[in-house]
């Protein structure tokens, strides 16, 4: 039975630029987000003394973020896009405000829980929306805006995070979400004025439940594997343990649902089983630059927390150029295949680039190696969501547009946490070998950033290579992971873009 909007839906080229209108302020919210917290990093491991638990504020976000996104697709498509977005929003925006208030770095990364189960909806509900006005042969022109609008929001992003960390405090990072999240209910209320088609449903809570275990488990051993516990020792082995018997449960379960969270039919595509496995193991080196760059800026550059934003900006060039041109090419000649082989061997050579590091490295040259990484990243970030959304029929749009974004997200949880516990380990290394007489006090001297300038020349000196030697050490393990992306990125078909929508295009939003 369908139920519709008081007001009727939107239609032709005026009602579709209202809605993108709508959906790239939503996309800057969640956006800004991902960037803004970056520069603000170093700052919350001096003030809460927790540079061992510092990638879990990225990472329990993405975590949140990875194991709803799934989830999401599933209720869009059954009680419609619209509705879902505002709740995603809401449940962001409490995040929000929570994690501004944290008193410690384990309040901190509970509420980066919380946000993320919000912007876990934000961007795979924006992109499934898409999907549904928008006709796949003029979609990349489209996603090629919301990659403009990330790039904007890489610019913004670091600059707001430094400067509201110099000027003011880190809180206001997650403060700043109030008002742009409040926009962002009022535009989806006010300019998302469509059918939504209801009908019998069951949710696969028990998939959700089982695939949640399984991720925090590997996630947790990732992180904990060669830092706080040995490699063989029992709580990681029981980690990998519960991990995989949770998993090897949900695949199971997923074959035996009503209505699974991840429908296996979706694989039988190799377009979309290609486009889910690129999207994770590009997610796990993508976010190495991103995340990393701004604390060696930070760290080994003694820069400010704006300073170090600021010199983001010729990844973040390279990234909107290569996004919109892309988007722009795609929609002109309705080919994509390209663009995943090209730009994931320009980011393994950015990255490379970058694994050159050194205490005294130029600005110029290290400008130039961000400039090669954002091209690469650009040139691919959207191209899989339009590939998926292009082969896969209109009922399981959100479901499949999901499944793709879920994959990156994992991609990048397992990218933070496993190179955030690599930089630390590397670190005590490094340390350990430039300065022997430091012996288990290795990350104990690294440990309060804010301290590390503070120390005698001859004990500063050696930390700092150390931290070099560490941010070259997970650039340049980064670089065989972009490399894999690469030879995957041959086995993605190419089928015509089709130049008009289905059916049922508007049917459930």
């Amino acid at each position: 039975m369908d139920t519709q909007d008081k007001k009727a839906p939107q239609k032709g080229q005026g009602s579709i630029i209202l809605i993108m209108g709508a959906l790239m302020l939503t996309i800057l919210l969640a956006a800004l987000d991902q960037t803004i917290v970056a520069t603000a990093l170093p700052k919350i491991a001096s003030d809460f003394n927790a540079l061992n638990e510092l990638s879990w504020v990225v990472t329990a976000y993405l975590i949140a973020s990875a194991v709803t996104t799934p989830l999401y697709g599933k209720l869009s498509d059954i009680f419609g896009r619209k509705r879902m977005l505002i709740i995603a929003v809401i449940i962001f925006l409490i995040g929000s405000i929570l994690a501004g208030l944290s008193q410690n770095i384990g309040e901190l990364i509970l509420f980066r829980f919380i946000q993320g189960i919000g912007a876990g909806g934000l961007i795979t509900l924006v992109l499934a929306t898409i999907g549904d006005v928008v006709p796949p042969r003029e979609r990349g022109k489209y996603q090629g805006l919301i990659g403009a609008v990330f790039g904007v929001a890489s610019i913004a992003g670091p600059l707001l995070g430094g400067f509201f960390t110099d000027q003011f405090s880190w809180r206001w990072i997650f403060y700043i979400n109030i008002p742009l999240g409040l926009l962002a209910l009022f535009a989806i209320a006010t300019r998302l004025h469509v059918p939504v088609h209801k009908r019998e449903h069951s949710i696969d809570y028990l998939g959700a439940f089982l695939l949640s275990v399984s991720v925090i488990s590997f996630l947790l051993a990732s992180v904990w594997g060669g830092t706080t516990y040995a490699w063989s020792s029992l709580p990681i082995l029981w980690l990998f343990w519960l991990g995989a018997t949770f998993g090897y449960t949900f695949i199971w379960w997923q074959t035996k649902a009503k209505e699974p969270l991840i429908p296996f039919r979706l694989f039988k595509s190799s377009i979309f089983t290609v486009s889910s496995l690129l999207s994770f193991i590009s997610g796990v080196a993508m976010f190495t630059a991103i995340i990393y760059l701004p604390e060696y800026q930070q760290v080994v550059r003694g820069y400010s927390a704006t300073k170090s934003g600021l010199l983001m900006l010729p990844l973040v060039v390279g990234l909107l150029g290569a996004s919109i041109a892309s988007g722009r090419i795609i929609s002109a000649t309705g080919r994509y295949r390209i663009f995943p082989i090209i730009g994931t061997m320009i980011s393994a050579i950015g990255l490379l680039l970058l694994s050159r590091l050194s205490v005294d490295t130029s600005q110029w040259w290290l400008s130039l190696w961000m400039l090669i990484t954002g091209i690469g990243i650009g040139f691919f970030l959207q191209v899989m969501t339009l590939a998926v959304q292009n082969a896969t029929d209109h009922r399981d749009l959100g479901t499949a547009t999901s499944t793709v974004t879920f994959f990156r997200t994992m991609g990048s949880s397992f990218g933070t946490s496993i190179f955030g516990a690599l930089l630390i380990s590397r670190f005590a290394t490094h340390l350990t070998s430039l300065l022997p007489t430091v012996g288990n006090g290795a990350t104990t001297l690294g440990k309060n950033i804010g301290q590390l300038r503070m120390l005698p020349p001859a004990i500063a000196a050696p930390v700092l290579q150390a931290f070099t030697l560490a941010f070259d050490d997970i650039f340049f393990y980064a670089v065989p992971v972009m490399l894999i992306a690469f030879v995957i990125a041959f086995f993605l078909k190419e089928i015509p873009l089709r130049s008009a929508p289905s059916k049922t295009t508007r049917a459930e939003l």
